[in-house]
């Protein structure tokens, strides 16, 4: 059978010379994106300072409207920041926790750490409390005690749409459904979704959605966003704010007076580099098709988990498709040392304790790239070559 999406392998240099299986953490980069950053250095050096007033200044929204499309959202309500910790910690910033009795904020124990971070922080630094819910088997969380914990007290359920170690997919429609009866907003975290499961903000109803394009949309580093609905943007705006966010930053004014829109979801100076490399990736993706993009991983992941049953490892993803992510993690014998063993072979994935060797093809990964890396695995563990990196200390895993 011909794979339609292979036609986009020539976009993303790294390929021809990589089994590059780690696109959960760290997407390919586009071929064009060199082309982007010398347009930034050229603008730069050739128009100073006016490069401002030549696009740059708009460019936290203009790029938010290249991902608008990939969750459901239309131009002007998605806002570009620095990283999802800020665009959490802006939404935690914007509520109340003191006025009306709501003073809680629901998570799961599977939320990734440095969004955990930043709630339980905040949270005594401004009269919240956090409900964490656990998790019984480390893959999901059991959604009838989640929403269980949501009740009368409950301000803000701030939760992930696919759980990072696990990849495993809440029913985020759901459990938004049951928020709002309770009263409570939702904030999403789809870092690990928007790019490779199809997501749509007002099919979900969440009241906010954070994400990045650091990995399934393939756009590097310092490039996320923040999504609020029209009617949070309305009725919220952030106590973490910056100039940007100001209805005339140029007036200089002492006083805060927001905008409108994504546009008092800002901060301060943006990070124009990031933003001039994030626009490759999510277009090649919108190219691609999110329907074609989920099939194709739904069926090389099934191939992940076939092979790894064949062979006894135990996994750590969710068997049900509908609960499953792009991401299949397997604990083979010495995981971190034969993850190495990998990198050192230019099979690029990545470890993680309680997990094991994850694994994330893409819509450019070949069915044969998937079962290399396998087949690769078993030769390390029969000639012991995962010994060689017994100690081997790294900073990223």
């Amino acid at each position: 059978m011909t794979d339609a999406l292979l036609r986009f392998r020539d976009e993303f240099p790294i390929l021809s010379t990589t089994n590059y299986l780690v696109s959960n953490s760290l997407g390919a980069m586009p071929r064009s994106v060199p082309v982007h950053l010398a347009e930034y250095a050229e603008q730069w050096a050739t128009r100073g300072v006016r490069a401002w007033a030549n696009g740059w200044w708009e460019m936290p929204v203009t790029v938010g409207d290249e991902i608008a499309p990939l969750i459901g959202a239309l131009p002007g309500e998605v806002a570009m920041v620095p990283n999802v910790s800020i665009a959490q910690a802006q939404i935690f910033s914007a509520l109340d926790y003191k006025s009306d009795g709501r003073d809680t904020i629901v998570m799961t124990e599977l939320d990734f750490p440095s969004v955990r971070y930043v709630y339980d922080e905040l949270a005594t630094r401004l009269g919240a409390r956090i409900v964490v819910v656990p998790s019984d088997d480390g893959i999901g969380i059991d959604e009838e005690r989640l929403m269980a914990a949501i009740d009368e007290r409950t301000r803000l359920v701030a939760i992930s749409h696919v759980l990072f170690r696990s990849a495993y997919v809440l029913d985020a429609a759901r459990i938004c459904a049951h928020a709002h009866r309770m009263g409570a907003l939702v904030s999403l975290d789809a870092y690990h979704s928007v790019g490779i499961v199809p997501v749509d903000v007002r099919a979900i109803g969440a009241d906010f959605l954070t994400g990045g394009v650091l990995k399934w949309l393939c756009g590097g580093p310092g490039g996320c966003f923040l999504w609020a609905s029209p009617d949070m943007s309305a009725r919220f705006a952030p106590s973490l704010t910056g100039w940007q966010a100001h209805e005339h930053p140029f007036a200089f004014d002492a006083d805060m007076k927001y905008a409108d829109g994504a546009w008092r979801w800002l901060t301060g100076t943006p990070s124009i580099p990031a933003l001039f490399a994030a626009v490759a990736g999510p277009r090649l993706l919108r190219q691609a098709g999110m329907d074609a993009i989920r099939a194709k991983s739904l069926q090389q992941t099934s191939l992940l988990i076939n092979l790894a049953d064949e062979r006894g490892f135990p996994i750590a993803a969710s068997r049900d498709p509908v609960r499953r992510g792009g991401t299949v993690a397997f604990d083979v014998p010495h995981a971190r040392e034969v993850a190495l063993a990998l990198l050192g072979r230019d099979v690029i994935v990545d470890y993680r304790p309680g997990a094991g060797i994850r694994i994330a093809p893409h819509f450019y990964t070949t069915d044969d790239e998937v079962e290399s890396a396998v087949r690769i695995i078993d030769d390390i563990l029969a000639h012991e070559w995962w010994r060689r990196y017994t100690g081997e200390q790294t900073v990223v895993t």
